[in-house]
């Protein structure tokens, strides 16, 4: 139940991790409603963290209505979908299922919009955002983000959390409540290659997505190259 280390600069807190690691887990089906969870003593361990962190992880998860406690039996599933969690949007699993996303950024710069960006603002310029992203510590996709400035005219590689949309919410002032996605596959390009350790050109799954704020306007266009042998792209329906 171990999750991946968090040194790598805007990781989550480490109860969050465990939080969001439990809600993938049982949002994806690996934890089934009626399964128990590990003594409390051993999920620290297992997590590397304390009890009191361990606890407060599972508040949260507790508050997602996805697990209950017994008094004097312990914690059970009680099963739910994924879209409970900080990464309700995300959608890329290991093999397997699964996987906690955790993302290191490679850089972040201002810039002219490229001409064939969708429209995601009237300003000329966006910032670009470039990143590597793992699943449970094995890099699986390379992520290139175009954000319009409207929500953000400054913006630092620091204030970047693993997940964006919660830099959004708390220090950009908006809220991401949709997305429009478009699966397909496009080589792997240049900048991505020698940091995800595929060579450039390398045939990838590509999930192009157009996300909307809460006024419904276009803000975000990102493009997601991921490695078909270490991760699917995953939409589950009710």
């Amino acid at each position: 139940m171990a999750t991946p280390p968090h040194a790598e600069p805007g990781a989550l807190p480490a109860y969050l991790r465990i939080a969001e690691h439990l809600t993938i887990e049982i949002g994806t089906g690996r934890m089934a409603p009626g399964d128990r969870l590990p003594p409390e003593r051993q999920m620290a361990d297992g997590y590397g963290v304390s009890p009191v962190t361990l606890r407060k992880a599972l508040a949260v998860v507790t508050e997602r209505g996805l697990i209950e406690r017994r008094h004097g039996s312990g914690n059970y599933v009680l099963g739910g979908p994924r879209d409970r969690g900080i990464y309700a949007f995300f959608r890329l699993e290991r093999i397997e299922g699964g996987g906690l996303p955790t993302a290191r950024v490679i850089s972040l710069d201002g810039m002219t919009k490229p001409g064939d960006l969708p429209d995601i603002g009237a300003a000329n310029w966006a910032w670009r955002i470039r990143r590597i992203r793992a699943l449970d510590g094995t890099p699986a996709s390379a992520e290139e983000i175009w954000l319009d400035p409207r929500h953000a005219p400054r913006l630092a590689p620091s204030m970047l959390s693993e997940s964006l949309y919660k830099t959004y919410a708390e220090k950009l002032g908006f809220t991401v409540i949709r997305a429009e996605d478009r699966v397909g596959v496009e080589p792997l390009p240049a900048w991505a290659a020698p940091e995800i350790g595929l060579p450039e050109g390398q045939p990838m799954g590509l999930v192009a997505r157009l996300s909307f704020d809460q006024d419904g306007q276009p803000i975000e266009y990102s493009q997601s190259w991921f490695d078909p042998a270490r991760a699917r792209y995953v939409a589950r329906i009710p």
